[in-house]
């Protein structure tokens, strides 16, 4: 989707104003993350900026932590092939964002983890989190951070001439240094910043690209009819609406609801109401992506339909067309915001699955000093492995790209499936839970294996089964994987022993209110409180205006 290494568009030179912005921005995000690298004291300040962040910045960090430059890209590009329906990734998101803040986040603040793999651990087994931290961990490495730098590194190339490695390794560099010095907070706070950055220079290069092509309705009349449908037939075969809505929230749970990244700006809140508020906002926040990323790819098919035939030529196109001085630094403001959010979120999880998940387990009586000295290490470890990347993002090619996030799908199910019944039925224990985490592993890693060799291969795999396994739409393969894994967890639980109830003492929806004992891992912890009435009324109102105007939405562009 994403690779422009072949973008024949010449790019232009920056002018004084637009490197005065950028430096403006680098200015205001090193600043955040330089005051609150003076303010860290605990592990807890560190890992979770002390649980005490208000909802605006959970909601702001929820948004910048998923959105990043090759959503810029991508986005726009498959915009400009085939219209709105990769919208829908959005806006199911915004539903899956209530499903976290209403499911999902009384289990994980009450129960006081500080992560994922700690909650798994706690409801299953050690085993489960290991599985959970180690496969995050590489995939954080394999999928996010490479993907994201390179990303970056080519879109600033092609639009203002600097060099692809030196980009690279500026962008590594900066966003390591305030998020190894300031911890969560630093990256809450600096996200914040960098959303509104994000908003403000998309917002603007969709505005002037609307009023160029005469407003939504004229443009409608220059791309095909299909562009501004997104409910697709069965057999499309990027976007059928079977796999969208069942296949999709598979990936959507694991990537909202499980993974470390997301979650860790939800466990830093000051308590439940604010936390499920933060989700709303981000789900909001959630609706923008269609009309400020997916929209301006359907605007250069129209207004530039020879330099957009390769679709990923999109997003650099209207920023060299389109944009004139101080709106270039701005809009590049944005990506390097969304690329510097994005990776910074990366790094931080990532430390904190390293620290708390082993480095605390080999060492129990770690100090609350070692704790954070070694979560910095494994920051800056994070941090080198994104600059050993910056020699070999050349090699990147689009396919791999592609490969590379339909891993997320043949991943997810395993995972999603072990959370959402794990909380639903008390009777599932960790041996099920195993059991179904590596069933996932090897049908995912037998999809992927049989798609890279039936690539290089032309095609030529003729069993029936293989064809079946290859040839099926990868949202249908994620329900597939689902309803299997599943399956497996029940099957094996019922014939092993049943979890002891006191184990699963707040951590079930059966047991949700039963006292819960304390958490045994040495580190003094504040439990956020519960919501108030008023909360719980601002945020039921909310998530009501938010479900109805997804629906709308996707009414009007049915």
């Amino acid at each position: 989707m994403l690779f422009a290494s072949q973008i024949t568009v010449a790019h232009q030179s920056v002018a004084t104003l637009d490197l005065v912005i950028i430096g403006i921005y680098f200015a205001i995000v090193f600043g955040i993350g330089m005051y609150f690298s003076r303010r860290e004291r605990t592990s807890e300040d560190y890992f979770l900026a002390g649980r005490d962040i208000g909802w605006f910045f959970i909601g702001a960090s929820l948004f910048v932590s998923n959105i990043s430059t090759e959503h810029f890209i991508g986005l726009s590009g498959t915009g400009a092939s085939s219209g709105l329906a990769v919208g829908h990734f959005e806006w199911l998101a915004c539903l899956i964002l209530l499903l976290l803040g209403w499911v999902f986040v009384p289990f994980y603040l009450r129960s006081n983890v500080f992560t994922m793999p700690e909650f798994l651990e706690r409801r299953f087994n050690r085993n489960c989190a290991v599985y959970l931290a180690a496969i995050s961990i590489i995939a954080y490495i394999f999928t996010k951070i490479s993907v994201q730098l390179y990303a970056a590194s080519v879109v600033l190339e092609r639009v203002a001439g600097w060099p692809l490695w030196k980009t690279a390794v500026v962008l590594v560099i900066a966003t390591g240094i305030y998020t190894v010095a300031g911890g969560l907070a630093a990256v809450i706070y600096t996200d914040t910043v960098q959303t509104l950055i994000l908003i403000c220079g998309a917002v603007t290069l969709t505005i002037i690209g609307l009023h160029r092509v005469g407003g939504l309705e004229h443009l409608r009349t220059m791309v095909p009819a299909s562009y501004f449908h997104m409910i697709k037939p069965v057999t499309d075969k990027d976007f059928p609406w079977t796999g969208i809505f069942f296949g999709a929230p598979i990936l959507g749970i694991w990537y909202w609801c499980t993974d470390q990244v997301i979650v860790q700006r939800v466990l830093s809140a000051r308590d439940e109401g604010h936390a499920k508020l933060g989700t709303i906002f981000a789900g909001f926040l959630k609706i923008l992506p269609v009309f400020m990323l997916v929209l301006p790819g359907i605007i250069a098919f129209a207004l530039f339909p020879e330099q957009v035939k390769k679709p990923d030529f999109a997003y650099p196109t209207l920023i060299l067309n389109l944009l004139p001085t101080g709106l270039v630094g701005l809009v590049m403001a944005a990506l390097l915001a969304a690329v510097m959010g994005a990776m910074s979120s990366v790094f931080n999880s990532a430390s904190t699955l390293v620290t708390l998940d082993f480095y605390k387990k080999i060492r129990p009586q770690a100090s609350e000093n070692q704790l954070v000295n070694f979560g910095r290490i494994a920051t800056g470890f994070m941090v080198v492995l994104g600059l050993l990347w910056v020699p070999f993002i050349h090699y990147i090619s689009s396919q791999l790209y592609i490969y590379l996030q339909s891993v997320q799908a043949y991943i997810s199910p395993p995972i999603s499936a072990c959370f959402v019944l794990g909380i639903l039925w008390p009777r599932l224990n960790g041996s099920g839970a195993i059991s179904s985490l590596l069933t996932g592993f090897v049908m995912g890693a037998t999809r992927f294996i049989l798609e890279l060799a039936d690539r290089a291969a032309s095609g030529h795999f003729e069993s029936p089964v293989v064809r079946w396994i290859i040839d099926m739409n990868f949202l249908h393969y994620a329900i597939f994987m689902f309803v299997v894994c599943s399956l497996v967890l029940i099957s094996v639980s019922l014939m092993t022993k049943a979890p002891d109830p006191k184990q699963l003492a707040g951590l079930t929806f059966a047991t949700v209110d039963d006292k819960m004992e304390a958490v045994a891992v040495g580190i003094p912890q504040r439990k956020p409180a519960k919501e108030t009435p008023t909360e719980h009324r601002i945020n039921i109102f909310f998530s009501l205006l938010l479900l109805a105007t997804v629906i709308g939405l996707w009414i009007y562009f049915r």
